[in-house]
């Protein structure tokens, strides 16, 4: 979904994006129809059992919003299990979306509106709720039966522990199959359609556009059209209910953010979306084939099964039998001439490590995604950790220096991934592209760029010899090195004249023969750590508005939404922060040691138990303090607001 936008950023009201504003206008409705209400944000928070399609009904909604022009930031969050045991805690799914009319970061700390499923939905989710939130509860759920599963002793909607909300019992489940009786459907398959009713009624409180998702149930369900039509009457029979009932007596409109972004086209992307599109647009500007040689794996799966779509792009896809063989086709592609990624998560890196090192020793291109998730071990498959920081500097075996990036972002990692392939291509080097379930799987509009936006990455393949010799006959040297990136030369197979050894043993400086000559390890060891010190990257920028400041927030990968919405908070209370973010972890910035050094204190959020803040008080000898959570979910701006005060204070 595309939206043009014609006005530069700014904020029109003067208040900081992202934090509280003046009361939501009111205004009273049309002669005949009900009270609207303006708001200026809204977070809902979509619950129920995995198989009741809350992900497609959250994606639905964000689409639509998009189309309308919100700002937007998404969270969705379900099962490892691919059915989980249906009315159980673990079994609950999730979907929240934070839609505002102006600049967002983060996809909200508590939901305004949170719609349960069921009493599974109802009791995983209402601790995040706070008091006088709306809740939409499908009343069909709420037996004894289902009750007693999730350990309630009476139903909540009867024994008084709602009554601080603004409960709304809707037998969802009812109204749906009543919607759909003249269908020849069972009333078990007509129940299936409950989630588009909900839609439907979501629709109608808060202004949304309805003509595209009835295009796309029309299209999902092509083949079976009298499904297709049966949930394009529940939507709209959701709809009509919210027109039409009492106890939805307000909607609410939120305007579309206009201001908030520059010119341009955009639409609603998820990370893991960027990423592919990111990966095609550096095949195109290196003028490579992509291939990619992956296993399939959560949360990193979505990028095989998106880049198989593009084989128009010239994209290659293999889905090995397993992680080993996933990278050693695609180091086999880079070295054929391929712009070769593996995509993967932690697990996974674990597996490929030795094929990296390999990748480090024969000095080719190799794009390494690592989609993080909670661990160790199979640990959190669904959940956000950035727990692999120290696995991607570190995790092979002898000197085997890889450089490391990290988008911020979900609409960052089509950047992040340009970049990666940058710094590969040139460099002739393996590169982690660090990533995480939560940008993966969460989405926010993006700017489509222009052609002539995206870098120049076009190499140049080694086409005849490079070296002279001592009699004057002119050889190939397959590591003969640029003197600015120390990068070897690129030779396709089949050139003729080009031909060389390629394999783990050490390498002879120059000539790339075996050698086990103690002088000249140690050479090649040196030089391959130099090439990764000398990689050229941006220096670090610091947001930093006063000269009173002694604090800097300092963070990498996805904590950049709910440290900037901190600070945007702190600031409005009149607090002196700074705060700089790291894309470039391996190498750092030229200036981030000076960065650092002017500071008093220095405080690093990370979710996992400190690992850059472990790089960055070995590296520079700064006493940085770590800020960490490892709980499957993105920190709470709220909650690192309460923290970096502290901080401040003490």
């Amino acid at each position: 979904m595309t939206s043009q936008v014609s006005s530069p950023a700014e904020q029109a009201d003067g208040t900081v994006a992202g934090e509280p504003r003046p009361p939501a206008a009111e205004r009273p409705a049309a002669p005949g129809g009900k009270e609207i209400r303006r708001l200026d944000r809204v977070i809902i928070r979509i619950a129920g059992d995995s198989g009741d399609g809350m992900q497609l009904t959250g994606d639905r909604f964000t689409s639509e919003t998009a189309s309308f022009g919100n700002d937007l930031s998404t969270l969705p969050n379900f099962p490892a299990e691919i059915r989980a045991p249906a009315g159980t805690l673990p079994g609950v799914s999730s979907f929240q979306l934070h839609f505002a009319d102006h600049d967002i970061l983060t996809p909200g700390d508590a939901p305004n509106v949170l719609v349960a499923m069921n009493p599974a939905a109802l009791k995983a989710n209402l601790v995040d709720v706070p008091r006088g939130a709306e809740i939409i509860v499908n009343t069909d759920e709420f037996t004894k039966r289902a009750l007693a599963k999730v350990g309630y002793q009476a139903s909540p909607l009867e024994d008084g522990s709602l009554d601080g909300y603004q409960v709304h019992p809707v037998p969802l489940g009812t109204l749906t199959v009543e919607a759909l009786k003249d269908f020849d459907l069972s009333r078990k398959d007509a129940d299936r359609s409950k989630n588009m009713f909900a839609l439907g009624l979501l629709s109608w409180m808060y202004h949304r556009p309805t003509e595209n998702t009835e295009r796309f149930l029309q299209s999902k369900f092509g083949k079976r059209p009298e499904i297709a039509a049966a949930n394009i009457a529940a939507f709209r029979a959701g709809w009509n209910f919210g027109e039409t009932t009492e106890d939805f007596a307000v909607s609410y409109e939120v305007a579309p953010a206009s201001s908030a972004f520059p010119a341009g086209t955009y639409r609603n992307i998820s990370g893991n979306l960027a990423l592919s599109y990111g990966l095609i647009a550096a095949s195109v500007q290196t003028d490579l084939p992509l291939y990619l040689g992956s296993y399939p794996i959560t949360p990193a799966s979505d990028i095989l099964h998106e880049l198989s779509r593009h084989k128009n792009f010239g994209v290659r896809t293999f889905q090995a039998e397993d992680e080993i063989a996933g990278i050693g086709a695609a180091l086999g592609a880079a070295f054929g001439g391929s712009l070769a990624v593996t995509t993967t998560s932690g697990p996974g890196v674990a597996l490929k490590s030795e094929t990296i090192g390999l990748a480090v020793s024969l000095e080719l291109p190799l794009l390494v995604v690592d989609i993080q998730r909670g661990g160790p071990s199979t640990g959190l498959p669904t959940k956000t950790e950035q727990a692999d920081l120290l696995q991607a500097m570190y995790g092979r075996n002898g000197e085997a220096p890889v450089p490391v990036v990290a988008p911020k972002t979900p609409a960052d990692c089509f950047d992040a991934a340009l970049e990666a392939a940058r710094i590969a291509v040139t460099y002739r080097t393996p590169v982690f592209l660090l990533s995480d379930g939560y940008l993966a799987n969460g989405s926010e509009p993006w700017r489509i760029p222009e052609a002539d936006e995206l870098p120049d990455l076009r190499v140049q393949f080694a086409t005849g010899p490079n070296h002279t010799t001592e009699d004057g006959t002119e050889v190939f040297w397959p590591y003969q090195r640029d003197p600015q990136t120390l990068a070897r030369p690129w030779a396709v197979p089949g050139t003729p004249g080009l031909e060389h050894r390629i394999g783990g043993i050490e390498k002879q400086d120059g000539t790339g023969n075996i050698s086990y000559d103690p002088a000249n390890h140690d050479f090649m060891v040196r030089t391959r750590q130099a090439k990764v010190d000398g990689i050229e990257v941006p220096d670090i920028e610091v947001d930093d508005e006063s000269a009173e400041t002694r604090l800097l927030v300092l963070g990498w990968g996805s904590t950049y939404g709910p440290i900037t919405a901190a600070v945007r908070r702190l600031r409005a209370a009149g607090e002196h922060i700074a705060q700089a973010h790291l894309r470039h972890l391996n190498p750092f910035p030229a200036n981030l040691g000076e960065v650092l050094a002017r500071y008093d204190k220095v405080v690093i959020p990370e979710m996992n138990l400190g690992q850059l803040a472990t790089l960055i008080r070995a590296r520079y000898l700064v006493d940085a303090q770590s800020y960490t959570q490892v709980r499957g979910l993105p920190f709470k701006a709220e909650q690192l607001a309460a923290a970096l005060k502290e901080a401040i204070d003490g």
